[in-house]
């Protein structure tokens, strides 16, 4: 892990430590990707042992973006992106939405949740397996979330799981303009299309807004 400022202590020309609010190790690495060259020092909850579990309760996935953010960063005393996102399924009247991680169970891995879907969905024709990805993410210091954003990926549900790279739902997430799964892109290629790619896209742009304009950024 890289050495970072304390908190509050950047200014434009140093590195800003960030949080990412996450132990998935995949999402980590994905979020690491994306954010490749952007001045700030990437941490994760494995760096802190005392971060506090939080109970995504919200009924949106903007509410639980904020909540999880807001929580980290009053508990860790630094700034915290966090997202949540999920699978919505037209068939499934937008499910499983904001229960996408624990669709299957606790503790349920990626190949459950894909095999419960795939279930759930038995029989359902081509034309109405119409599903997106979302991805809400929200940046917050302690005491107040700075910002939000939200982003989609639109495409549908396959009959089998195809691929092997990405998680969770990636194996049956087909995106039509590259007429494969998420988990038969290679990293660069999904996150240049991904809910998580274009919400973090624009994430960026907003963050740099921080970065140029507050005196200095996160004192307090």
């Amino acid at each position: 892990m890289p050495d970072c400022d304390e908190p509050w202590s950047f200014v434009l020309t140093q590195q800003l430590t960030l949080v990412v609010g996450t132990r998935n190790l995949k999402k980590k690495k994905e979020i690491e990707r994306i954010l490749e060259g952007f001045p700030v020092c990437l941490q994760s909850l494995d760096d802190y042992a005392d971060a506090p579990d939080v109970d995504e309760d919200a009924p949106s996935f903007e509410g639980n973006a904020r909540k999880k953010a807001l929580t980290l960063a009053d508990a860790l005393g630094r700034w915290v992106v966090a997202d949540d996102s999920g699978l919505e399924v037209d068939a499934l009247a937008g499910g499983p939405g904001v229960r996408s991680a624990r669709y299957a169970g606790p503790n349920a891995t990626g190949a459950d949740l894909c095999r419960k879907l795939l279930g759930e969905l038995e029989g359902v024709p081509h034309e109405k397996r119409t599903a997106r990805f979302r991805c809400a993410a929200a940046v917050a210091r302690p005491g107040e979330v700075l910002f939000t954003v939200e982003a989609r990926c639109e495409g549908c549900i396959t009959n089998e799981m195809r691929g092997k790279g990405g998680f969770g739902y990636d194996p049956i997430f087909f995106y039509p303009d590259y007429a494969r799964t998420f988990a038969e892109m290679s990293p660069d290629e999904k996150n240049s299309v991904s809910h998580r790619g274009r919400a973090l896209a624009m994430f960026k742009a907003e963050l740099q807004k921080y970065l140029k304009h507050d005196e200095p950024a996160g004192r307090s």
